[in-house]
Order: structure tokens, then C-alpha cells, then sequence
């Protein structure tokens, strides 16, 4: 009975949740409801120690809502479309939908193990034909509202995985899931409208209390608002004028030429007849177009032979080049130069020997300014040079806005607010993604497929021995009638960009058995997600398309009206990391080992097969690169479902990364089996009184706070600490068996969201009725965590020499009295009175001889 057997108690404890549908989510008027969501994962065939941690903290608050009387929603899901499973399609030969579903099982099969308290009746892959069908669905009624539109765009196109990426999927001008430098081309795309929504979705911001300030302000930055001018430059020979955009026309007096795109409609008119030109086009089209990226790269240009007019000194004519800096899709794809007030345009001016002006100059900075830029914040105060506004020393801010006054008074330019936020180019040239249900007809263009032929499924019979995407290939697929003329036409062979899938998975799961995207009523009970679990990195490309989504699906009746934002609190969990050990091969190159690989000596850590000297790395991400990976089913195998949850919960706040280490797992397990040791010396207990009984009480209500405090905060370590010492107060406690099988019972509840395993086993052993997960959590009592003594340390000139336990609302008399009585202070006074006396109620006595 003494022996904690993990293995046997948890198998048994999830069979009788599973028989008694106990986590399956229904709908009640008589409770609050609570929907508490992890971001779903792909299913890669592997769960890994992050999964464990990120799903155990889900867990957790679904577990604490259950029995706090909430009717709790917590489903699970797969996105399973994307490049990994056409890649191993390429590599294995095993059909991208068979390494899908086959990983589904594998890592379904290891996440029951865990104990997760989830309702699996509600289930489904992003790859199913009921979900992308539904999709497909959203997809055209999108398209009806004007959500959705088709064009000719350069994109960022990954040469390996030979299809083009979202702005928000290069990262550091590589692919986010190939690490392929990424090119820009030209292709015909679909595109969200989502650029529509910049100042919404931007203002919102404000609104998500719950969400951390960091996301916020990343979102902030990528929506990117800034408030500038237009400005048109007349070109010296007559023609059409180039408008530049600038949020800095204060320094307008230090302009010395303007660069316009690559991708500008005039560098590409010239280009036709200029091969330097497109040569340099066709260069610059390779580039990383990132703003870190942009700022390290070489500015580089080609002079056009052009000159335009300044706008306000008409004398002089400025150079117009086309510059490798600028973007066509932010502002007018053409900017001014003042190379005096900008790094990027002083390096340009260096280059090609352009003129340096000053449109001021800064207090105690150098007039010349020949090697730097000076390049002041907005809030910051300047002394303006000639100003034409009239101008003397004034914020940079109030400079800009007299400027953009000044123009627009004089009719020299327009003021204008703009967004970094680009429109979302959904099209991917890929196989194993959502089919875009859109028919191309000779005659009546591109017409959405009718809703009764939804789902248009993927086609099985496809190859992946040539690059490119199959359905273009395929024989039959694509050949179709027009939905508007019946006349014979063609698919849309592109597929959606897999975030798509993910933009709007949390509404299917309110209803995901619907045939229509979502059911109104059950998302109306549901909606919006109470807590959202997942990593910071998805701060960019998820969450900000699930924030456009759900206004999106407001906007077409697949939400409840003023349903715009998806998730009222989100929580960005750290990484779970581990020491990498490495030794090196005869050319000095690394050779990374597995923590199972390891034996630890006296003189350090060695191979266990050779014995050779290991090098130990400090703690990183785990990475099957690096070997520093711990499996789950090894950890859930030797320790159990339980080890695991506390642990990774146990070791650091949530929010931070967590090192596992095999020490604690170790000393992690031999706690969860004093515990249960603890639990089952007190039922065997008799009942009665014993002399502990009000202050184990105490303890109890006051454990019963703090671990409750901890859960509602997502200080789940601190509430974990909590129980370490209530635990070692019950063992250690003198009280009856009444009490004590009370408080024991206490402990397994509080316990239960992190082990619920070993806590229903507790629970029947000390004679709980029913199931644990299904009890009411216990409630503090707040005449209990009243302290009803204090101890008071008694300081002799200044150091402690004794203490001594009062009534917490004893007088300054009665403590005094006590504190003179004491042997130590009678040695000290010796016989005399003392020479000062002070009492701090509740605190201290100090005592001066």
C-alpha cells in the first residue's frame, strides 16, 4: 500500500475519467462557462518536453475551473497541413496524407499518457475535408464581402520549398520553415484584406488587458502606424510628378536627391531600355527586405538621369536613382534623401558623392556633419535652420507638424497616416495545403466554387518526384465546369497558406461537427477563448491573423456580434532546455551526445561506452540537432504522467524557460512517493482529536489560499512550493486522525490540477466520495488564516538574543512584561533597569542596557 506504483495508478485513474466522460464539454445555464485553449501542434510524429509543459499548464486551469463549478471547454486538434509532410513525401516516398494521419496516432498515443483533462469528442485535423471544406466556405463568403481579392504582386518566393511566403514568414530574409534565402517575383496572388483593419486592429491593442505587454507592443510595431506627408517632385523635363512619402519633412531643407523602388512603375518603365537597370532590378529582387536586413545591407543604387524640382527651392534639381533601400509596398514605393538627418541616406550620399545638407543642427553637436547623421527622436528639441515654416528651435514632432501644415497650406503636399502592415497573400504553390475554391473560366473569369460542391478535396493519386506542385500536374484534378456557365474550366491550383488553418480553429471547436463553419448559438456560449497557451513566437503571424479572422468571421455571421477579438487572456509559456554535451572528432569538429549517453564521475561527465571526457554547455533549447533532447515516453516510462507535470511546473515561473535536469525528476518522484507514503499512514489512522488540530487547520486554510492564489495567477511554481511545506506541515503534524484525514484530503484537491493521477488515488484512499476531478474545490475559511499568536524577536543592543510567542493583539504591557521576563534579559540588565525600551506591536522589542 506504501509503495507508489505510477505506472498502475494512472492507467486506472484515466480508464475511469474516460468511462465516466468526465472532461466532455456541455453546455449548462446553471454554470459560468470556461474555455481554456493551447495553440494546437503539428503533428511532427514526435511530442517533446515543450508539448508536455505547455499542455500540463493548460491542464491545469481546466482542471482548477472544473471544480471551481465552471462548465469547461478544453479541446484538442491538429495543424496538419504544411511543407514538412511534402518534404517527407519527397524524401520517403510515403504520401504526404499517410505521414499525416500515421504522426496523428503516434503522438495522439503519447499525449493520453499525460492525463490531460481533454474532451476528444471534439477532435479534428486542419487536413480533414469537413474542416478545410468549412474553409473553403469562409474562404468565399470572405470573397463576397470584399475580404478576399486577386492581383499581380512581387512576393517573397522560397526557392527550396518553391513557393511564396507571407512578409511575417521571412525571418532574416530566409524562409521560416526551409532557412532558403528568399527572392521577390512577380506572380498573380490571393490576398486578404487585412491592411483594412491596420487602425482597428492597432487601437484594439489597447483593450487586451490579459495579454503580455510584449506581444502587444510586437504587434504594434509590425502594424507599424506613422503620420507623414505626400509629396510630389516635379521633374525638371516636364512628365508625370514622383509623390515620396516622409515622416520627417522637417528636414526637407537637406534634401539632396530622391531614390525611388526597384519595383516603382517608372524603374521598371525605364528598365525596358536600360539593362544596368534591369540588371539591378533583378538583383535587388534577391534581397532581404526585412528592416534589420535593410539596415546592414550596402546601399546601392542607379542614377536615372532624372531631376525632379524641390518642392520649396525650385532653383534647385535633385537626382532621382533608384536605391536598393526602398520599398514599394510601404508609402509610394519613393522618398526624399537627407542624407544630414538619416544614416541610410548619409551612406547613399557618401557612395555616389551626393550633396550633404543641414536642415538644423542639434545643441552641442558639430555643424559638419560629414561622418554622422543626426538623426534626433521626435520629442526631442532642435534649432532649425532657415526653416521655410518660419521655424527656430522647436521638438522635432512640433517641426513635423508645422511642415505638413505648411504644405498643405500652400498646397505643396498632403498629409497622410500610414500602416507598415501589408495585405496577407494567401496563395502557396504546394500540394498539401487547403484547395482555394476558386474556378477559372474562360469566359467568366475567376468565380467562386458553389458551397454544395464544398468540400473540394485534395486529390490522393499524386507524385512528388519533380519539383513543383503536383496538382498542376495532375491528369484530371483540375478540369471542372464553370459554377456560373457550366461551360468546362479550371481549378485554382494554389493552396492556402497553412496560418490560415490556425486563424480560426478555436471557433470550429465550439461546434466541430457543423456543416457550416461554425454553429452560431454554440459559439455564442463559448466564445471567446477564456485562456490561450502558446509561444511568444507566434506573437506576429498567429495571433495577429486570428485577431483579423474573427473580425473577418464577425463581419460574414460566423460569430456573435462583437465577437472581434478571439482570446480574452493569452499566456506565453518559456521553453523547457537542457545542458548539450559534446566532445570533438579528429578534425576538431563537434559531436553532440544524448543525456542518456552520460555518466557522471568525480572528475566530470563522460561517454558511459568510452569513457571519454565530455564538454558540459550550459542549458539551452532542446534541439534534436544538438542532442540535448529528453523524450517524454522515457520520462513518463521510469516516473509517470505525475513526475512529469510537477516538474515542469515546480522548477521556475511559467513564463520563464525550465532546465530539466535528471536530478529533479529524481528528487521530484521521491517527493510525489512521500506523499503518497504520508496519505497512506493517515488512512489507517483512527479516528479522534489530537493536540495539533487547530493549528493543522490553520495550515490547511491557509494552504488553501495560497495554492488558489497561485492557479488564478499562473504562479503555478509558487503555488507549488506552497504545497511542498503543507505537505511537510501534514507529516510532520500531531493532530488526530479526524483532522489529519481531512487536511490530507485538502492536500490531494490542491494537488489534483498538477497530479491528478496520484490525487485520485489518495482521494479514494482516504474515503472521497466519487472522483476528485469531479469535486467542489475546497474554499478557505478567512476566520482561519487569522493569526491568533505572533512570535516577536527580542533584540538585545542590536542583535537577537531570543523570541517569544504572544497573543497577536497583546498590549505594549503585556509583550513588555514577558520580554523583561525572560532569563537572557535578566542576565543582560544584571540587576538594573534598562536604558531604552521599545516595542514594535506584532514586530519586534528592542531592548538597550
Amino acid at each position: 500500500m506504501n509503495t507508489y506504483t505510477p505506472a498502475e495508478i494512472e492507467s486506472k485513474w484515466q480508464a475511469s475519467w474516460a468511462d465516466a466522460a468526465t472532461f466532455k464539454a456541455e453546455r449548462s445555464d446553471d454554470k459560468p462557462k470556461y474555455y481554456v485553449l493551447e495553440m494546437f501542434p503539428y503533428p511532427s510524429g514526435k511530442l517533446h518536453m515543450g508539448h508536455v509543459r505547455n499542455y500540463t499548464m493548460g491542464d491545469v486551469i481546466a482542471r482548477y475551473k472544473l471544480s471551481t463549478g465552471h462548465a469547461v471547454l478544453h479541446p484538442m486538434g491538429w495543424d496538419a497541413f504544411g511543407m514538412p509532410a511534402e518534404n517527407a513525401a519527397m524524401a520517403t516516398g510515403i504520401h504526404p496524407k499517410d505521414y499525416t494521419y500515421g504522426n496523428i496516432a503516434d503522438m495522439k498515443a503519447q499525449m493520453h499518457p499525460l492525463g490531460l483533462s481533454i474532451d476528444w469528442s471534439r477532435e479534428f485535423a486542419t487536413c480533414d475535408p469537413e474542416y478545410y471544406g468549412q474553409q473553403q466556405a469562409l474562404f468565399i463568403d470572405f470573397l463576397a464581402k470584399g475580404l478576399i481579392y486577386r492581383k499581380k504582386a512581387v512576393v517573397n518566393w522560397d526557392p527550396v520549398d518553391m513557393t511564396v511566403l507571407a512578409n511575417e514568414q521571412v525571418i532574416d530574409g530566409k524562409g521560416w520553415r526551409s532557412g532558403a534565402e528568399v527572392e521577390r517575383r512577380e506572380l498573380v496572388q490571393w490576398f486578404f484584406k487585412i491592411s483594412d483593419y491596420s487602425e482597428e486592429l492597432l487601437d484594439a491593442i489597447d483593450t487586451l488587458d490579459n495579454w503580455p505587454a510584449k506581444v502587444k507592443l510586437m504587434q504594434a510595431n509590425w502594424i507599424g502606424k506613422s503620420r507623414g506627408i505626400e509629396i510630389p517632385f516635379h521633374p525638371t523635363d516636364g512628365g508625370d510628378p514622383i509623390v515620396c512619402y516622409s515622416t520627417r519633412p522637417d528636414t526637407m531643407r537637406g534634401a539632396s536627391f530622391v531614390a525611388i523602388s526597384a519595383e516603382h512603375p517608372l524603374s521598371r518603365a525605364l528598365a525596358d531600355d536600360n539593362p544596368a537597370l534591369a540588371t539591378f532590378i533583378a538583383e535587388t529582387r534577391k534581397m532581404d527586405t526585412t528592416e534589420a536586413a535593410m539596415e546592414k545591407a550596402e546601399k546601392k543604387g542607379i542614377d536615372t538621369g532624372i531631376t525632379v524640382r524641390h518642392p520649396i527651392y525650385p532653383d534647385q534639381e535633385l537626382p532621382v536613382w533608384v536605391g536598393n533601400f526602398v520599398l514599394m509596398d510601404y508609402g509610394t514605393g519613393a522618398v526624399f534623401g537627407c542624407p544630414a538627418h538619416d544614416q541610410r541616406d548619409l551612406d547613399f550620399a557618401r557612395k555616389y558623392g551626393l550633396p550633404v545638407r543641414n536642415a538644423f543642427h542639434m545643441p552641442n553637436a558639430p555643424v559638419d556633419v560629414a561622418d554622422i547623421a543626426l538623426v534626433p527622436n521626435k520629442s526631442e528639441k532642435v534649432c532649425y535652420i532657415d526653416h521655410f515654416a518660419g521655424l527656430t528651435e522647436a521638438t522635432s514632432q512640433e517641426g513635423i507638424d508645422a511642415t505638413i501644415d505648411y504644405f498643405e497650406a500652400h498646397d505643396l503636399g498632403q498629409g497622410q497616416t500610414k500602416f507598415r502592415l501589408r495585405d496577407w497573400g494567401l496563395s502557396r504553390q504546394r500540394y498539401w495545403g487547403c484547395p482555394i475554391p476558386i474556378v477559372h473560366c474562360a469566359d467568366c473569369g475567376a468565380v467562386p466554387e458553389k458551397k454544395e460542391n464544398l468540400p473540394i478535396e485534395l486529390p490522393y493519386d499524386v507524385t512528388f518526384d519533380i519539383p513543383g506542385n503536383p496538382l498542376d500536374r495532375h491528369p484530371t484534378w483540375r478540369d471542372c465546369t464553370c459554377p456560373s456557365c457550366g461551360k468546362p474550366a479550371q481549378r485554382e491550383t494554389d493552396t492556402m497558406d497553412t496560418f490560415v488553418d490556425s486563424s480560426w480553429y478555436f471557433a470550429r471547436f465550439t461546434a466541430p461537427h457543423a456543416k457550416t463553419p461554425t454553429d452560431i448559438d454554440e459559439a455564442a456560449y463559448w466564445m471567446n477563448v477564456d485562456q490561450y497557451i502558446g509561444g511568444i513566437e507566434h506573437a506576429i503571424l498567429h495571433l495577429l491573423y486570428s485577431r483579423f479572422f474573427a473580425r473577418a468571421m464577425n463581419m460574414t455571421g460566423h460569430l456573435p456580434q462583437g465577437t472581434s477579438e478571439p482570446f480574452n487572456a493569452l499566456f506565453t509559456q518559456g521553453m523547457v532546455t537542457h545542458e548539450i554535451y559534446v566532445t570533438r572528432d579528429a578534425q576538431d569538429r563537434p559531436v553532440y551526445h544524448l543525456p542518456t549517453d552520460i555518466e557522471w564521475t568525480e572528475s566530470g561527465a563522460r561517454l558511459g561506452a568510452s569513457g571519454e571526457e565530455v564538454q558540459v554547455i550550459l542549458s539551452a533549447k532542446m534541439s534534436k540537432s544538438k542532442k540535448n533532447v529528453v523524450d517524454p515516453d522515457d520520462i513518463l516510462q521510469k516516473f509517470g504522467a505525475d513526475t512529469a507535470r510537477w516538474f515542469v511546473l515546480s522548477d521556475s515561473p511559467p513564463e520563464r524557460d525550465v532546465e530539466w535536469t535528471a536530478s529533479g525528476a529524481e528528487a521530484t518522484h521521491k517527493h510525489l512517493s512521500r506523499v503518497y507514503r504520508v496519505a497512506g499512514d493517515i488512512a489507517a489512522m483512527e479516528e479522534g482529536a489530537g493536540a495539533d488540530d487547530d493549528a493543522l487547520l490553520r495550515a490547511m486554510h491557509k494552504a488553501i489560499h495560497d495554492v488558489t492564489m497561485g492557479v488564478e495567477s499562473f504562479g503555478f511554481n509558487a503555488a507549488i512550493a506552497k504545497l511542498y511545506a503543507f505537505t511537510n506541515v501534514l507529516a510532520k503534524s500531531k493532530a488526530g486522525g479526524t483532522v489529519k484525514r481531512q487536511a490530507a484530503k485538502v492536500l490531494a484537491q490542491l494537488m489534483s490540477p498538477m497530479t491528478p493521477h496520484l490525487s485520485e488515488e489518495i482521494w479514494a484512499m482516504l474515503g472521497g466520495e466519487g472522483l476528485i476531478a469531479n469535486a467542489v474545490w475546497p474554499v478557505a475559511d478567512p476566520a482561519m488564516l487569522v493569526e491568533d499568536t505572533v512570535t516577536m524577536p527580542i533584540q538585545i543592543n542590536g542583535k537577537r538574543r531570543a523570541e517569544i510567542q504572544v497573543a497577536a493583539d497583546a498590549s505594549k504591557e503585556t509583550v513588555t512584561e514577558m520580554a523583561l521576563a525572560l532569563d537572557v534579559v535578566q542576565t543582560a540588565l544584571n540587576g538594573g533597569a534598562p536604558k531604552k525600551l521599545i516595542v514594535v506591536p506584532g514586530r519586534i522589542v528592542n531592548i538597550v542596557v
